[in-house]
């Protein structure tokens, strides 16, 4: 009985407390909780990258190596001037990945969108660039976001040295190393032995304009009247316009030449594997040499982006760049790598040139594409004779 009336008590006190409690609405439903969603992955590539450098720019064995530890096959394709490169991009569906144009063409291939910015995460080894260098770079690629230094180096006279002396008989070796090769009275001996300039316009009229106190860089017509003016005088005495500069000079086809300071250096090397005495050198002019930057970047069509992230990570490997420098007598930006870099490079002033010449060098800059038109006219007048 007591039990019934508990029961009875308890369920009263409950209609009470529900007579005298305020009606409250229903609570809202909480809302969903976000969850992220995992990125998607990223499309499988085919093992291939598809690489177009210039001749004679890669140490032996360094594409191989890569494949061997990446199972990725590299496809290695090569040009000789940046206005072959230039051609290719600017048709479209080059079929390639990677690419090394001079930061004088580099600038507008990327303000045009043929190139496609990086993924730095995908590169760690960018810690391993000089940040001076990169600054200097950032004139041609505001922030670095494009371009990656493959090697720089200057455009110059190189010489025979034992050919140029006998050429010259009595005359002595001039103070600035650009009579050699725009200068008449010099020119017209050393015709005997074979002068050669390089086959492209954006090589020879900036180091032309240079030579006559104008804007090595200028993008306008008349100055490059001016050059091609100064040129016709000396347009009789030169033998060669050159594509393969290397085996040119190390053959003896040229005992002096408007050349780029590695390839002068590659020759140099070239001539004595092939026994001969005769002492090649790169020359620093008095007034200053061009110094220029060849750079890697990745195609805006490129097929195999992450396979060029993978190459250009592997290439900036301290060990490999030092190879590079090595090998290829040309400079590398890749400061982590200088301390493997041998003796006779690293000392070799034609190759690291020092600071007080250095600041004398022409930075690079570049052309408007109605320039780079004008100046491909001006100079193929000038190679024909006209």
């Amino acid at each position: 009985m007591m039990k019934k009336y508990l029961v009875t008590f308890a369920l009263s006190a409950m209609v009470l407390a529900a007579c005298g409690k305020k009606e409250e609405p229903p609570a809202p439903a909480a809302a969903p909780v976000a969850v992220a969603s995992a990125p998607a992955p990223e499309p499988e590539e085919e093992k291939v990258v598809n690489i177009y450098n210039w001749a004679d720019y890669i140490p032996e064995g360094m594409a191989a190596a890569f494949e061997a530890e990446t199972g990725i096959k590299v496809n290695y394709d090569t040009f000789e001037t940046n206005e072959a490169l230039h051609a290719k991009l600017v048709a479209g569906n080059s079929g390639y990945d990677i690419v090394v144009p001079g930061s004088v063409f580099a600038k507008p291939q990327l303000e045009g969108g043929l190139l496609q910015p990086l993924n730095k995460d995908k590169i760690p080894n960018l810690a391993n660039l000089d940040p001076a260098i990169m600054a200097t770079l950032s004139k041609a690629d505001p922030d670095n976001k494009f371009l990656v230094p493959w090697a720089w180096g200057f455009t110059t006279v190189g010489i025979n040295k034992t050919k140029v002396t006998k050429a010259l008989g009595n005359m002595p070796m001039p103070e600035n190393a650009w009579d050699l090769v725009f200068k008449p009275e010099y020119t017209a001996k050393l015709k005997s032995c074979g002068i050669a300039y390089l086959d492209s316009p954006t090589e020879i009229i900036p180091v032309a304009l240079h030579y006559i106190g104008k804007d090595a860089y200028s993008n306008n017509p008349e100055d490059y009247k001016a050059a091609t003016e100064m040129l016709a005088k000396v347009r009789k005495d030169v033998r060669l316009f050159s594509a393969t500069m290397i085996d040119d000079i190390a053959g003896g086809k040229a005992c002096v030449a408007i050349g780029w300071s590695g390839d002068i250096n590659i020759a140099a090397v070239r001539a004595k594997e092939n026994g001969s005495k005769d002492e090649i050198e790169s020359l620093l002019p008095s007034t200053g040499a061009l110094i220029f930057f060849d750079t890697i970047a990745i195609t805006k069509d490129a097929k195999h982006p992450n396979n060029a992230f993978k190459f250009i990570d592997f290439y900036l490997r301290a060990e490999n760049a030092a190879r590079m420098a090595n090998e290829m007598n040309y400079p590398t930006a890749n400061k982590a790598a200088l301390d493997k870099i041998k003796p006779e490079i690293a000392g070799n002033k034609t190759i690291f040139v020092e600071s007080d010449y250095f600041s004398k060098m022409i930075p690079p800059s570049s052309f408007t594409n109605e320039a780079r038109e004008a100046m491909a006219t001006a100079y193929n007048g000038f190679k024909k004779g006209k």
